[in-house]
Order: C-alpha cells, then structure tokens, then sequence
C-alpha cells in the first residue's frame, strides 16, 4: 500500500534535534529522505551523544533517523557542492537546521538554491531566526524553552529545574514539518516553492496561545500553577508513595465523582468547592483536603475508586510502565526492526494513525554514508561526482 509521501523528495542538510525530528516525520509519512552528513566531521553530532547500544550506535541518534538514508558529502569541496546541487535540483523539499548564514557560506542559502529548483519548497530551522538582534546567537533546545516562557510554565520558578526531554526540538520539528506539508500543497496548486522558516523560539512561542492570550487580556503573568487551578488538576502521593494525576477539567459531575470517591460527597456541597470559581478560589485548600485522603490507600486503590465514579485521572507513569501499560501495547507504540549494527532494536511507533495508507517503519537509523553509493547510482551520468 502506498506511503503519503512516497513521491516526495527531502534533502537533509541537518543535524542532532530540530531538523531530524521534523524530517523523521516526512519520513515517517514515506517521503524519500536522503540525510546529508559531513564524512570529515564524522557525520550528524547526534550520533555522539551517550548512551550508546553495544556496538557503539547513539539511541539518542537512532530515535531522530529512522527511516532515512545517509549520505557521505563534504560540501565544501566543489565536486559534493556539485552532488548536492544535483539531489537539490531533483528534490522537492530542503531542510537545513544551521544557523543564519551558514548555508549561504557553504553554497545552498536560499537565494542560490531557488534558482536551482524553483519550485523547492526550503525549510530553514534555527535558534532564534534569520533577523532580529538574537539572529547569531546559538540556539540549543533549553535556551529556547527558557527564552519563550515556555520553561518557566513547565518548572517552579522559586526552584527552577530543567526538563527531562528536548522539548523545543520536538516542537520546533513538529511546527518545521507542519510549514513544509503546507508548502508542498500550495506548491501543487500554484507550481511555485518557497522558503519556511520557524526557530525554537517562534515556535515554543506560538505553543504558548492558551497561556499568552490570558496574558494579553489580564496583564497577569501566568505561571505553572495558574492552569492547573483553572483546569482543575491535581498531581498526588498514595499511600504507597505512587504518584497520580487527577484532571477534573469544567464538567460539574466529575468534582461530584471525585468527592464520593474518597468518601466525602458533602465536599460538592461545601460554599468553597460547590462551583467552578470557587474551586479555583480555593484549590490549594481543597487539594490539602484531598492529599489526606488519598494518603490513606494505594494508588492501585484510589485509581479503581475514580474510575469507578468516571474520574479522568491516571497513574503517572515512568517509561517502564507505559511500555507495560496494555492500552500502549494495543496501540502498537513500542516497534522493532533490524540494525545493521546492532541487530534487533526496538524504537517508538510513528504517533499517528492513517487508516488507507498507514505509518511503518521501513528503514534503521542509517550508518554513516551507508546508502552513499545507492544514492548517487539513481543521479543521472551527468550528475554523479
């Protein structure tokens, strides 16, 4: 069954987070994805980054390039300049993730490029963008969560902690690959390319609409506990030290579920907690109210209770748990396929389905250069090196 994709030609020109996850999911949707790695510099500096699998392969690497094929250049000798230009002017996407002005001193900015292909459509990722007064500064996925606002939502400001997953660099690919698959479908329609560019801090600003827009309205600066009083959430300790989270939302029934659940129905009579602003108000007093209840049983038990009453709440799991949870195992997430290297691996599923031509996994994270040859085998005589 055919791919999305499949008929769409991606050249890589990227390394280690932004550009390699926004890439992996044209992949993932059966675009041709021909990765440009430096043989000089010994490839994608992704491919460093620890831990490593036996064999000496980087997981971090093999979670960013699935699906692609590596290609051995040094382009700045003329002769890979050349090569690249020639995958370039077959292609139908480029994707680079420098910063501004890097590709215009290697030879393919955008300027150069689009006379090559006119109708490429050219993805540009950085840190900050290609203009404004951060342009040259260098971008790595905590400065852009910092910078946006976007940490200081996600960690208590009073004991500041960095997050645990590259989160500018999955949104920033995501957003990449979103102005991509919308220039390829104006490009069908108008035969014309053109330039996308996004950075971790627009996109992790743009993330941000729900919390700015209460921003622009109020003037008051939110912080990681000002949704969960609105939204109504709740993180909690069970008895046996296990964690869970509690997310009543607006619908009235589920405060009325909560409170017979833990055996106190007159909370959804109390003036405090009987409505919505209230609960607000007061949510530091009713979570002190429900941490002492919950304290007094299992996690186990308390996640049972809830869900009896129709209570959306739900363990908060480390890795081995999810990947042992049966509604993951149902959705198919944890995925294996052969390495070259390291033979059977395992990796995480594409995180969307497709019914008439669904996702899969068709190739490992590519060695270094490995698919160099076959490339430059389908280049016309004329534009091999």
């Amino acid at each position: 069954m055919s791919l999305p994709l499949e008929d769409v030609r991606v050249v890589a020109v990227e390394q280690f987070g932004a550009g390699p996850w926004a890439t992996l999911q044209l992949a993932d949707l059966g675009a041709c994805v021909i990765k440009i790695e430096d043989p000089g510099s010994r490839g994608d500096v992704g491919r460093y980054v620890p831990p490593f699998a036996e064999g000496g392969s980087s997981l971090f690497f093999g979670s960013f390039n699935r699906n692609k094929r590596s290609v051995a250049l040094d382009l700045k000798r003329p002769e890979d300049l050349a090569t690249l230009r020639a995958l370039i002017e077959r292609g139908h996407v480029l994707v680079e993730n420098h910063r501004p002005g890097v590709a215009e001193r290697l030879g393919f900015g955008y300027e150069t490029v689009r006379g090559w292909n006119p109708q490429l459509v050219y993805c540009s990722i950085s840190g900050f963008g290609s203009h404004g007064p951060y342009r040259d500064r260098p971008g790595y996925d905590t400065v852009g969560q910092a910078m946006s606002g976007l940490l200081g939502l996600l960690t208590d400001l009073d004991d500041p902690k960095p997050m645990g997953i590259s989160v500018a660099d999955h949104l920033t690919g995501i957003f990449a690959c979103y102005g991509i698959l919308g220039a390829l479908v104006a490009r069908r329609r108008t035969g014309e390319g053109q330039r996308v560019e996004t950075s971790l801090l627009q996109a992790c600003t743009a993330f941000l609409g729900e919390n700015a827009a209460r921003y622009f309205a109020s003037g008051e600066i939110p912080t990681r506990e000002t949704r969960t009083r609105i939204a109504q959430v709740y993180a909690f300790r069970a008895g046996d030290g296990l964690p869970f989270v509690i997310h009543l939302s607006s619908p009235q029934k589920f405060f009325e579920g909560l409170a017979a659940a833990i055996g106190k129905p007159e909370l959804a009579q109390d003036e405090r907690f009987r409505a919505r602003p209230g609960r607000i108000e007061h949510h530091k007093e009713l979570r002190t109210i429900l941490a002492d209840a919950f304290v007094t049983a299992p996690r186990a038990h308390w996640l049972a209770r809830l869900e009896e009453h129709d209570v959306p709440c739900a363990p908060l799991n480390t890795l081995a748990e999810v990947f042992a949870d049966p509604q993951v195992a149902e959705l198919g997430m944890r995925a294996r396929i052969a390495h070259p290297e390291r033979g059977e691996v395992d990796l995480v599923a594409p995180g969307v389905s497709l019914e008439k031509t669904p996702l899969e996994i068709r190739r490992p994270p590519p060695v270094l250069g490995e698919h160099t040859r076959e490339v430059l085998d389908e280049l016309s005589p004329k534009q091999r090196r």
